[in-house]
């Protein structure tokens, strides 16, 4: 009886401990999704600030002629 009730023991500690183990991986998980989050937040921005960029360039490039096609 003793004997099983160290087993029964030894099985709660365990999961105690890879409960504990779990919920520092989930946490850290969480954070690390949060930072791809604003990384990519940060990546979009400077797209839509390049293509702007870029649509302006556009615009001010002379509009073609159709006399000296390359």
């Amino acid at each position: 009886m003793i004997s099983e009730l160290d087993l029964l023991a030894e099985k709660i500690n365990g999961l105690v401990t890879l409960t504990q183990t779990l919920k520092q991986e989930n946490a850290s998980l969480k954070a690390q999704a949060e930072s791809l989050r604003q990384e990519k937040q940060q990546l979009l921005e400077r797209m839509e600030t390049a293509r702007q960029k870029v649509a302006a360039i556009i615009e001010r490039l002379p509009a073609e002629t159709g006399g000296d096609a390359a």
